[in-house]
């Protein structure tokens, strides 16, 4: 068994196998002719049940045939141009080849002693990202495995620093916008937090947070004995790509004294856009961010991260094990990684970005997101002018939140039904993939555009198989009824 360990000995074991896996997906992307295969839970889920785990093949192109069947065939593609559902982006080169060194080395990014070029590169790139956001020179920070743990450390540090006892609890405050992202309640749950400490804040026509409705909010909760802890500011929510008027925000938290955080997950990507950068505006002015490289700047997942515009205040997230990051350290200068994170060991992501901006540069990934936004700007136009849809916000990223309303009169829980039955069809087709959500109440479908590669055509191709699935879902609801 010892064959199969990766060092000196097998290299060109090590080159065979992973070049016969890289020459199987690459026959896959270059063979996919849509996103999904369509197969059903009751398809693949007796296949995968039935291969014996503790039968061993002994063969990598077995394996390989094997995991043909089990994944590779019906996968869902991201990088095909009619996926269009959730916030998940085609990969770009360089970062792929990022990842094939990181896990062949397999860096732990906690101790220097693990990583040593590692995380001088890391807190290279913490370095770059706090700049472009304008954080100033105390800032820091350290990647994460994802948006909802940047969220987490990031309301751990806000609820340290409002300097309340473990027992006054109860009275700390959480504020942010109705469409901010479920990680916010999360947090709070974990923290220890009372049900009642997140207040959702109303939205905009343009389901933006309302800072009348915020100044109203953060002033009743003092007047009743409460502590504003935090303002959660989303650039970029989830369901509308929405982004909060921050420096408004920012100015309610200075008066408040309350922690910023911005929940920029998925509008990071502003940060290296040639021509809206601008809309990330008093993203500088927060306490702490959140961002998504694995969203907006076309990373494999996982690769985030959050950062704070002081660093001392990661302090609350440091503990010291004398087998790994001893006290001594500290003043010794070595920069350990774990002092910063939630995690221990943790991987080298970073390399992943490191690599895109070494050979693509911040503006090759600024263009690319700018060509979904474009993109995105089209799909509304062509949404408002269709009659057999109706849009709800003109968007300020790359999504779009529509239904299809047929042309008779009906009933608003039958249009529900029939959005939600185009969705299915539409998944179960495998043609393409959408998302959906709730407006008020109301079933709707979403668009999430992360591809350059998708096209006006793509999407006019994709609302027309919506619109055949619906009304062959209401004809034949008639047909029933009658």
């Amino acid at each position: 068994m010892r064959s199969h360990l990766l060092n000196d000995t097998n290299a060109e074991h090590y080159r065979r196998s992973v070049t016969a896996g890289v020459e199987r997906v690459a026959a896959k992307l270059a063979a996919t002719e849509r996103p999904f295969t369509g197969v059903p839970v009751d398809g693949l889920a007796p296949v995968v049940d039935a291969i014996d785990l503790d039968q061993p093949l002994g063969d990598a192109s077995a394996a390989l045939d094997e995991l043909d069947r089990v994944y590779l065939r019906d996968a869902v593609y991201f990088h095909h141009p009619r996926y269009l559902g959730h916030l998940n982006c085609p990969v770009v080169i360089p970062a792929v080849l990022g990842e094939a060194v990181l896990s062949a080395v397999n860096s732990s990014l906690d101790t220097w002693d693990q990583s040593v070029g590692g995380t001088l590169i890391e807190r290279r790139l913490i370095d770059w990202t706090a700049a472009r956001i304008g954080l100033g020179p105390a800032a820091d920070g350290v990647f994460t495995s994802g948006g909802t743990q940047s969220n987490l450390q990031a309301l751990l540090l806000a609820r340290e620093e409002a300097k309340t006892s473990p027992q006054h609890f109860t009275r700390l405050r959480i504020f942010t916008s109705e469409c901010s992202h479920f990680s916010v309640q999360k947090s709070a749950k974990l923290l220890g937090l009372g049900p009642d400490s997140v207040v959702a804040i109303p939205v905009d026509h343009n389901k933006r947070m309302q800072t009348a409705a915020l100044a109203r909010a953060l002033e009743q909760c003092v007047a009743e004995g409460g502590v504003p802890m935090a303002v959660v500011a989303t650039a970029g929510t989830t369901d509308f790509g929405s982004i909060d008027p921050l420096p408004d925000i920012a100015e309610l938290c200075e008066q408040f004294s309350t922690w910023m955080h911005v929940d920029a997950a998925y509008g990071c990507g502003l940060l290296a856009s040639g021509t809206r950068r601008h809309l990330l505006d008093g993203i500088e002015l927060a306490d702490s961010v959140t961002v998504d490289y694995h969203k907006s700047f076309f990373q494999p997942v996982s690769s985030s991260a959050v950062l704070v515009r002081d660093r001392a205040t990661l302090r609350h997230a440091t503990y010291h094990a004398e087998y790994l990051n001893p006290e001594r350290t500290v003043a010794e200068r070595i920069p350990n990684q774990v002092d910063k994170s939630l995690q221990t060991t943790r991987r080298f992501d970073a390399l992943k970005l490191w690599m895109t901006l070494r050979i693509m540069g911040a503006d090759g990934i600024g263009e690319l997101f700018d060509e979904v936004c474009d993109r995105a700007t089209e799909g509304w136009r062509m949404l408002a002018a269709d009659p057999r849809f109706e849009v709800v916000v003109e968007p300020q990223l790359s999504t779009l939140v529509f239904r299809y309303v047929p042309s008779d009169v009906t009933a608003p829980a039958e249009i529900d039904r029939a959005n939600l039955h185009a969705r299915k069809a539409l998944f179960a087709s495998g043609e393409a993939v959408v998302a959906g959500t709730k407006v008020r109440d109301r079933q709707y479908l979403k668009f999430t555009l992360l591809n350059p590669e998708t096209t006006a055509h793509d999407i006019a191709a994709v609302l027309d198989l919506i619109a055949g699935h619906a009304e062959q879902y209401l004809g034949d609801s008639l047909d029933r009824a009658c």
